[in-house]
Protein backbone atom coordinates (compact mmCIF):
# COMPACT_ATOMS: atom_id res chain seq x y z
CA UNK A 1 0.00 0.00 0.00
CA UNK A 2 2.99 2.41 1.25
CA UNK A 3 4.53 1.43 -1.75
CA UNK A 4 1.94 2.02 -4.23
CA UNK A 5 1.54 5.47 -2.78
CA UNK A 6 5.07 6.56 -3.42
CA UNK A 7 4.63 5.35 -6.78
CA UNK A 8 1.67 7.65 -7.34
CA UNK A 9 3.88 10.71 -5.53
CA UNK A 10 6.69 9.84 -8.01
CA UNK A 11 3.97 10.44 -11.14
CA UNK A 12 2.23 13.03 -9.77
CA UNK A 13 6.10 14.96 -9.40
CA UNK A 14 6.74 13.56 -13.11
CA UNK A 15 3.34 15.21 -14.39
CA UNK A 16 4.17 18.81 -12.98
CA UNK A 17 7.42 18.52 -14.18
CA UNK A 18 6.21 17.38 -17.82
CA UNK A 19 4.04 20.70 -17.55
CA UNK A 20 6.59 23.23 -16.63
CA UNK A 21 8.67 22.04 -19.27
CA UNK A 22 6.12 22.20 -21.95
CA UNK A 23 5.40 26.06 -20.43
CA UNK A 24 8.81 26.82 -20.86
CA UNK A 25 9.80 25.05 -24.73
CA UNK A 26 6.22 27.10 -24.92
CA UNK A 27 7.67 30.40 -23.93
CA UNK A 28 10.68 30.21 -25.96
CA UNK A 29 8.93 29.24 -29.06
CA UNK A 30 6.66 31.40 -28.34
CA UNK A 31 10.00 34.32 -27.73
CA UNK A 32 11.64 33.38 -30.77
CA UNK A 33 8.50 34.27 -32.62
CA UNK A 34 8.19 37.50 -31.26
CA UNK A 35 11.90 38.28 -31.87
CA UNK A 36 11.68 36.96 -35.04
CA UNK A 37 8.54 39.19 -35.60
CA UNK A 38 9.85 42.10 -34.28
CA UNK A 39 13.08 42.07 -36.59
CA UNK A 40 10.90 41.76 -39.30
CA UNK A 41 9.11 44.74 -38.34
CA UNK A 42 11.96 46.68 -37.50
CA UNK A 43 13.77 45.99 -40.82
CA UNK A 44 10.59 46.97 -42.76
CA UNK A 45 11.05 50.34 -40.64
CA UNK A 46 14.41 50.63 -40.97
CA UNK A 47 14.16 51.38 -44.80
CA UNK A 48 12.21 54.39 -43.87
CA UNK A 49 14.81 57.30 -44.49
CA UNK A 50 14.91 59.98 -41.59
CA UNK A 51 16.37 63.22 -43.59
CA UNK A 52 17.03 64.94 -40.67
CA UNK A 53 19.59 64.80 -38.41
CA UNK A 54 17.82 63.75 -35.09
CA UNK A 55 18.57 65.64 -32.07
CA UNK A 56 16.55 62.82 -29.99
CA UNK A 57 14.70 59.67 -30.20
CA UNK A 58 11.13 61.19 -29.60
CA UNK A 59 8.37 58.60 -30.13
CA UNK A 60 4.45 58.74 -31.12
CA UNK A 61 2.24 55.87 -30.22
CA UNK A 62 -0.21 54.23 -32.70
CA UNK A 63 -2.93 51.81 -30.85
CA UNK A 64 -1.85 47.89 -31.18
CA UNK A 65 -5.05 46.73 -32.99
CA UNK A 66 -6.57 46.84 -36.40
CA UNK A 67 -9.74 48.47 -37.79
CA UNK A 68 -10.70 49.11 -34.73
CA UNK A 69 -12.09 52.43 -34.66
CA UNK A 70 -14.99 52.01 -31.72
CA UNK A 71 -12.08 50.26 -29.48
CA UNK A 72 -9.61 53.68 -30.18
CA UNK A 73 -13.05 55.82 -29.53
CA UNK A 74 -13.67 53.62 -26.25
CA UNK A 75 -10.48 54.73 -24.69
CA UNK A 76 -10.61 58.34 -25.78
CA UNK A 77 -9.52 60.53 -22.43
CA UNK A 78 -7.83 57.07 -20.94
CA UNK A 79 -4.49 57.76 -23.04
CA UNK A 80 -2.57 55.32 -20.34
CA UNK A 81 -4.94 52.58 -21.06
CA UNK A 82 -5.04 52.85 -24.75
CA UNK A 83 -3.12 49.22 -25.93
CA UNK A 84 -0.43 50.74 -28.58
CA UNK A 85 3.06 50.17 -30.16
CA UNK A 86 5.96 52.51 -30.49
CA UNK A 87 6.83 54.24 -33.59
CA UNK A 88 9.27 57.14 -34.93
CA UNK A 89 7.69 60.66 -34.52
CA UNK A 90 8.79 60.89 -38.05
CA UNK A 91 7.56 57.97 -39.07
CA UNK A 92 5.81 60.31 -42.56
CA UNK A 93 9.60 60.98 -43.81
CA UNK A 94 10.48 59.03 -46.88
CA UNK A 95 13.42 58.08 -48.61
CA UNK A 96 15.56 61.71 -50.23
CA UNK A 97 18.80 62.39 -51.54
CA UNK A 98 20.72 64.91 -49.83
CA UNK A 99 20.00 68.39 -51.12
CA UNK A 100 22.41 70.98 -50.39
CA UNK A 101 20.47 74.22 -49.56
CA UNK A 102 22.02 78.08 -49.89
CA UNK A 103 20.08 81.00 -47.31
CA UNK A 104 19.34 84.09 -48.77
CA UNK A 105 18.02 87.09 -47.57
CA UNK A 106 14.44 86.74 -46.22
CA UNK A 107 11.12 88.07 -46.94
CA UNK A 108 10.28 91.15 -45.26
CA UNK A 109 7.72 89.41 -43.10
CA UNK A 110 6.74 85.92 -42.04
CA UNK A 111 3.43 84.65 -43.99
CA UNK A 112 1.63 81.32 -43.95
CA UNK A 113 -1.57 80.46 -46.49
CA UNK A 114 -0.09 83.07 -48.69
CA UNK A 115 0.31 82.94 -52.10
CA UNK A 116 2.92 84.11 -55.05
CA UNK A 117 3.70 83.89 -58.60
CA UNK A 118 6.95 84.16 -60.90
CA UNK A 119 6.68 86.01 -63.95
CA UNK A 120 10.18 85.85 -65.79
CA UNK A 121 13.11 87.46 -63.10
CA UNK A 122 10.30 88.93 -60.58
CA UNK A 123 8.44 87.00 -57.64
CA UNK A 124 5.51 88.53 -56.35
CA UNK A 125 4.65 86.70 -52.94
CA UNK A 126 0.91 87.95 -51.84
CA UNK A 127 -0.69 88.26 -48.11
CA UNK A 128 -1.32 86.10 -45.63
CA UNK A 129 -0.97 85.26 -42.23
CA UNK A 130 1.58 86.46 -39.71
CA UNK A 131 0.30 84.79 -37.09
CA UNK A 132 -3.47 83.39 -36.61
CA UNK A 133 -4.61 87.21 -35.56
CA UNK A 134 -2.75 88.98 -37.67
CA UNK A 135 -2.81 89.27 -41.64
CA UNK A 136 -1.11 91.02 -44.56
CA UNK A 137 -2.55 93.39 -47.11
CA UNK A 138 0.41 93.89 -49.29
CA UNK A 139 2.72 92.25 -51.92
CA UNK A 140 6.38 91.78 -51.44
CA UNK A 141 8.56 91.43 -54.89
CA UNK A 142 11.78 89.41 -55.46
CA UNK A 143 14.12 90.16 -57.96
CA UNK A 144 16.03 87.10 -58.86
CA UNK A 145 19.05 89.14 -61.22
CA UNK A 146 19.91 91.73 -58.36
CA UNK A 147 19.16 88.61 -55.57
CA UNK A 148 17.60 91.68 -53.41
CA UNK A 149 13.78 92.17 -52.19
CA UNK A 150 12.22 95.05 -53.93
CA UNK A 151 9.58 97.60 -52.51
CA UNK A 152 6.20 96.16 -51.30
CA UNK A 153 2.81 97.53 -52.39
CA UNK A 154 -0.44 97.15 -51.12
CA UNK A 155 -3.89 95.18 -51.92
CA UNK A 156 -6.46 96.66 -52.78
CA UNK A 157 -9.14 96.92 -49.40
CA UNK A 158 -11.81 94.11 -50.59
CA UNK A 159 -9.38 91.61 -51.57
CA UNK A 160 -8.45 88.69 -49.41
CA UNK A 161 -5.62 88.09 -47.29
CA UNK A 162 -5.76 83.99 -47.05
CA UNK A 163 -6.91 80.91 -48.80
CA UNK A 164 -6.02 83.02 -52.21
CA UNK A 165 -6.76 81.03 -56.01
CA UNK A 166 -4.00 82.53 -57.86
CA UNK A 167 -2.72 82.55 -61.94
CA UNK A 168 -1.13 84.48 -64.45
CA UNK A 169 -0.95 84.47 -68.01
CA UNK A 170 2.50 85.96 -68.13
CA UNK A 171 2.00 89.59 -67.52
CA UNK A 172 -1.16 89.68 -65.32
CA UNK A 173 -1.97 88.01 -62.12
CA UNK A 174 -5.81 86.76 -61.45
CA UNK A 175 -6.81 87.00 -57.89
CA UNK A 176 -9.70 85.35 -56.80
CA UNK A 177 -12.00 84.53 -54.16
CA UNK A 178 -10.69 83.42 -50.35
CA UNK A 179 -10.79 84.49 -46.76
CA UNK A 180 -10.20 88.46 -45.12
CA UNK A 181 -9.10 88.83 -41.67
CA UNK A 182 -7.47 86.85 -39.28
CA UNK A 183 -8.59 83.20 -37.81
CA UNK A 184 -11.15 81.25 -39.22
CA UNK A 185 -13.40 83.85 -40.65
CA UNK A 186 -16.54 82.64 -42.43
CA UNK A 187 -17.90 83.30 -45.57
CA UNK A 188 -14.81 83.92 -48.06
CA UNK A 189 -15.35 86.86 -49.95
CA UNK A 190 -16.47 85.78 -54.04
CA UNK A 191 -14.78 89.59 -54.95
CA UNK A 192 -11.69 89.02 -58.12
CA UNK A 193 -9.40 90.99 -59.07
CA UNK A 194 -6.07 91.58 -61.20
CA UNK A 195 -2.94 92.73 -60.88
CA UNK A 196 -0.83 94.24 -63.87
CA UNK A 197 2.42 93.34 -62.98
CA UNK A 198 4.04 95.92 -64.78
CA UNK A 199 2.22 99.23 -63.95
CA UNK A 200 1.25 97.61 -60.75
CA UNK A 201 -2.35 98.54 -61.35
CA UNK A 202 -5.37 96.74 -59.70
CA UNK A 203 -8.16 96.76 -61.29
CA UNK A 204 -11.82 95.01 -60.34
CA UNK A 205 -12.64 91.86 -61.97
CA UNK A 206 -16.33 89.37 -62.46
CA UNK A 207 -16.61 87.62 -58.96
CA UNK A 208 -16.76 84.13 -58.67
CA UNK A 209 -20.47 82.97 -58.54
CA UNK A 210 -19.82 81.58 -54.92
CA UNK A 211 -17.38 82.16 -52.32
CA UNK A 212 -14.53 79.75 -52.04
CA UNK A 213 -11.52 78.95 -49.81
CA UNK A 214 -8.19 78.08 -51.56
CA UNK A 215 -9.65 76.73 -54.79
CA UNK A 216 -7.60 75.30 -57.61
CA UNK A 217 -6.99 78.31 -60.19
CA UNK A 218 -5.31 78.48 -63.21
CA UNK A 219 -4.83 80.55 -66.89
CA UNK A 220 -5.39 77.73 -69.68
CA UNK A 221 -6.07 77.53 -73.04
CA UNK A 222 -7.62 80.93 -72.91
CA UNK A 223 -9.71 80.51 -70.14
CA UNK A 224 -9.36 81.83 -66.29
CA UNK A 225 -10.02 78.12 -64.33
CA UNK A 226 -11.07 78.10 -60.83
CA UNK A 227 -12.33 74.51 -59.13
CA UNK A 228 -12.94 72.63 -56.15
CA UNK A 229 -11.60 74.72 -53.23
CA UNK A 230 -13.42 74.75 -49.23
CA UNK A 231 -17.48 76.14 -49.55
CA UNK A 232 -18.62 79.36 -47.44
CA UNK A 233 -18.47 77.38 -43.76
CA UNK A 234 -14.77 76.67 -44.71
CA UNK A 235 -14.83 72.64 -44.26
CA UNK A 236 -17.50 71.11 -46.54
CA UNK A 237 -15.15 70.22 -50.40
CA UNK A 238 -16.38 71.90 -53.23
CA UNK A 239 -16.84 69.75 -56.61
CA UNK A 240 -17.76 73.27 -58.87
CA UNK A 241 -15.43 74.30 -61.74
CA UNK A 242 -16.20 77.84 -63.07
CA UNK A 243 -14.34 79.66 -66.46
CA UNK A 244 -14.32 82.48 -67.99
CA UNK A 245 -12.27 83.92 -70.93
CA UNK A 246 -9.62 86.53 -70.40
CA UNK A 247 -7.68 88.72 -72.20
CA UNK A 248 -4.91 91.07 -71.22
CA UNK A 249 -6.14 90.95 -67.58
CA UNK A 250 -9.61 91.61 -68.97
CA UNK A 251 -12.70 89.24 -69.23
CA UNK A 252 -13.96 88.58 -72.80
CA UNK A 253 -17.19 87.74 -71.19
CA UNK A 254 -20.23 89.14 -68.59
CA UNK A 255 -19.86 85.47 -66.36
CA UNK A 256 -18.47 82.88 -65.12
CA UNK A 257 -19.26 79.64 -67.40
CA UNK A 258 -20.07 75.81 -65.71
CA UNK A 259 -17.22 73.51 -66.56
CA UNK A 260 -17.12 69.64 -65.73
CA UNK A 261 -16.83 69.32 -61.86
CA UNK A 262 -13.70 68.19 -60.74
CA UNK A 263 -13.95 64.21 -59.44
CA UNK A 264 -12.76 65.37 -55.71
CA UNK A 265 -12.99 68.78 -54.32
CA UNK A 266 -11.38 70.40 -51.55
CA UNK A 267 -8.48 73.09 -50.63
CA UNK A 268 -4.82 73.45 -50.48
CA UNK A 269 -3.71 71.80 -54.08
CA UNK A 270 -1.43 72.47 -56.86
CA UNK A 271 -3.50 73.53 -59.98
CA UNK A 272 -0.71 73.65 -63.25
CA UNK A 273 -0.83 74.51 -66.98
CA UNK A 274 1.18 72.38 -69.41
CA UNK A 275 0.74 72.46 -72.91
CA UNK A 276 -3.01 71.28 -73.94
CA UNK A 277 -3.19 69.71 -70.30
CA UNK A 278 -4.33 70.61 -66.80
CA UNK A 279 -2.89 68.75 -63.92
CA UNK A 280 -4.83 69.23 -60.38
CA UNK A 281 -2.27 68.06 -57.66
CA UNK A 282 -2.73 66.70 -53.89
CA UNK A 283 -5.08 68.74 -51.66
CA UNK A 284 -7.49 67.97 -48.59
CA UNK A 285 -11.39 67.52 -47.75
CA UNK A 286 -12.26 69.65 -44.68
CA UNK A 287 -10.28 72.49 -42.64
CA UNK A 288 -10.68 74.40 -39.62
CA UNK A 289 -14.04 75.90 -39.02
CA UNK A 290 -14.67 79.40 -36.66
CA UNK A 291 -15.34 78.29 -33.00
CA UNK A 292 -19.03 78.53 -32.59
CA UNK A 293 -19.86 81.50 -30.83
CA UNK A 294 -16.61 83.30 -30.96
CA UNK A 295 -16.03 86.57 -31.82
CA UNK A 296 -12.77 86.36 -33.01
CA UNK A 297 -14.06 83.66 -35.19
CA UNK A 298 -10.92 81.17 -33.44
CA UNK A 299 -10.13 78.60 -35.37
CA UNK A 300 -11.45 75.01 -34.20
CA UNK A 301 -10.10 71.91 -35.46
CA UNK A 302 -12.06 69.65 -37.66
CA UNK A 303 -11.83 66.47 -39.14
CA UNK A 304 -9.70 66.70 -41.93
CA UNK A 305 -8.59 63.77 -45.18
CA UNK A 306 -5.39 64.73 -46.74
CA UNK A 307 -4.64 62.71 -50.33
CA UNK A 308 -2.16 62.68 -52.85
CA UNK A 309 -4.62 62.11 -55.90
CA UNK A 310 -3.52 63.27 -59.33
CA UNK A 311 -6.13 64.42 -61.73
CA UNK A 312 -5.74 65.22 -65.13
CA UNK A 313 -8.32 67.36 -67.65
CA UNK A 314 -7.85 66.97 -71.55
CA UNK A 315 -8.23 69.47 -74.12
CA UNK A 316 -11.53 67.33 -74.72
CA UNK A 317 -13.07 68.96 -70.94
CA UNK A 318 -12.30 65.27 -69.86
CA UNK A 319 -10.85 63.82 -66.50
CA UNK A 320 -8.19 61.82 -66.35
CA UNK A 321 -7.10 59.97 -62.85
CA UNK A 322 -2.95 59.81 -62.73
CA UNK A 323 -0.81 58.04 -60.13
CA UNK A 324 -0.95 59.63 -56.93
CA UNK A 325 1.82 61.21 -54.99
CA UNK A 326 4.75 59.40 -53.43
CA UNK A 327 2.36 60.15 -49.83
CA UNK A 328 -0.76 62.41 -49.02
CA UNK A 329 0.38 66.58 -49.10
CA UNK A 330 -1.62 69.27 -49.15
CA UNK A 331 -0.82 72.92 -48.56
CA UNK A 332 1.14 72.84 -51.80
CA UNK A 333 -1.12 75.58 -54.24
CA UNK A 334 2.22 77.95 -54.57
CA UNK A 335 5.08 75.17 -53.68
CA UNK A 336 5.07 73.94 -57.30
CA UNK A 337 7.20 74.88 -60.60
CA UNK A 338 7.63 73.18 -64.37
CA UNK A 339 11.08 72.48 -65.22
CA UNK A 340 11.98 70.32 -68.00
CA UNK A 341 8.28 68.66 -68.77
CA UNK A 342 8.20 67.86 -65.13
CA UNK A 343 6.28 69.12 -62.02
CA UNK A 344 8.59 69.72 -59.04
CA UNK A 345 6.33 70.13 -55.54
CA UNK A 346 8.19 71.19 -52.14
CA UNK A 347 6.63 70.49 -48.87
CA UNK A 348 3.67 70.59 -47.75
CA UNK A 349 1.12 68.65 -45.39
CA UNK A 350 0.59 64.85 -44.88
CA UNK A 351 -2.11 62.39 -42.88
CA UNK A 352 -2.11 63.41 -39.09
CA UNK A 353 -0.35 61.51 -36.06
CA UNK A 354 -3.05 58.79 -36.04
CA UNK A 355 -3.46 58.92 -32.29
CA UNK A 356 -2.96 62.32 -31.21
CA UNK A 357 -4.32 64.12 -34.45
CA UNK A 358 -1.23 66.63 -35.00
CA UNK A 359 -0.54 67.82 -38.40
CA UNK A 360 2.56 66.24 -39.80
CA UNK A 361 4.47 68.78 -42.20
CA UNK A 362 6.40 67.27 -45.67
CA UNK A 363 10.16 68.03 -46.02
CA UNK A 364 10.23 65.91 -49.14
CA UNK A 365 10.81 67.18 -53.07
CA UNK A 366 8.88 65.76 -55.20
CA UNK A 367 8.83 65.51 -59.42
CA UNK A 368 6.29 64.05 -61.41
CA UNK A 369 7.59 63.20 -64.40
CA UNK A 370 4.68 64.18 -67.38
CA UNK A 371 6.34 61.72 -70.50
CA UNK A 372 6.53 58.73 -68.30
CA UNK A 373 3.96 59.47 -65.52
CA UNK A 374 5.55 58.55 -62.33
CA UNK A 375 6.64 60.22 -59.12
CA UNK A 376 10.06 60.89 -57.78
CA UNK A 377 11.30 61.97 -54.69
CA UNK A 378 14.42 63.70 -55.93
CA UNK A 379 15.47 65.75 -52.67
CA UNK A 380 14.93 67.27 -48.93
CA UNK A 381 14.23 70.79 -48.13
CA UNK A 382 16.23 72.47 -44.93
CA UNK A 383 13.12 71.92 -42.87
CA UNK A 384 9.83 70.72 -43.36
CA UNK A 385 7.47 73.47 -44.38
CA UNK A 386 3.64 73.92 -45.74
CA UNK A 387 2.40 76.69 -47.96
CA UNK A 388 5.87 77.48 -48.84
CA UNK A 389 6.55 79.44 -52.51
CA UNK A 390 8.42 78.05 -54.91
CA UNK A 391 9.60 79.54 -57.66
CA UNK A 392 12.90 78.92 -60.84
CA UNK A 393 15.73 80.69 -62.04
CA UNK A 394 18.67 80.38 -63.90
CA UNK A 395 19.13 76.83 -62.41
CA UNK A 396 18.36 77.37 -59.28
CA UNK A 397 15.35 76.34 -57.56
CA UNK A 398 14.13 78.47 -54.54
CA UNK A 399 11.37 78.83 -51.51
CA UNK A 400 10.56 81.03 -49.46
CA UNK A 401 7.90 81.75 -46.32
CA UNK A 402 5.32 78.90 -45.03
CA UNK A 403 5.34 77.16 -41.54
CA UNK A 404 8.27 74.92 -40.89
CA UNK A 405 8.41 72.07 -37.87
CA UNK A 406 9.42 71.97 -34.43
CA UNK A 407 12.91 70.65 -35.34
CA UNK A 408 14.70 67.58 -36.74
CA UNK A 409 13.13 65.16 -34.41
CA UNK A 410 9.15 66.56 -34.67
CA UNK A 411 6.97 66.65 -37.41
CA UNK A 412 4.61 69.04 -35.85
CA UNK A 413 4.40 72.68 -37.47
CA UNK A 414 5.38 75.55 -35.29
CA UNK A 415 7.13 78.74 -36.32
CA UNK A 416 6.22 80.81 -39.23
CA UNK A 417 8.90 81.76 -41.35
CA UNK A 418 10.20 84.68 -43.42
CA UNK A 419 13.08 82.52 -44.77
CA UNK A 420 14.06 82.57 -48.28
CA UNK A 421 16.05 79.55 -49.55
CA UNK A 422 18.14 78.35 -52.68
CA UNK A 423 19.35 74.59 -54.46
CA UNK A 424 20.96 74.02 -57.55
CA UNK A 425 18.36 71.85 -59.71
CA UNK A 426 18.62 70.77 -63.27
CA UNK A 427 16.50 67.19 -64.35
Amino acid sequence: MKKNHTIKQISNKSRILLFFAIVFIGGALIFNYSWASSSSSSSTFASIHYNWVREKNDLVTLPNFFNATDKIASFKGQKDEIPERLLSGTFADLPAPETEWEEMAPAPVPRLDGASIQINDLFFVFSGYRNLDHVHSHVDVYNFTSNKWEEGFATPKQMANSHLGMATDGRYIYVVSGQQGPQCRTPPVAETFVLDTQTRKWQSFPPLPEPRYAPATQVWRGRLHVMGGGKENRHTPSLDHWSIAVKNGKPLEKTWRKEVPIPRGGPHRACVAVGDRLYVIGGQEGDFMPKPGSPIFKCSRRHEVIYGDVYMLDDKMKWHTLPPMPKPDSHIEASWVVLNNSIVIAGGTTEKNPVTKRMILVGELFQFDLDSKKWHVIGKLPYRVKTTQAAYWNGWFYITSGQRDKGPDNPQPRKVVADLWRTKLRL
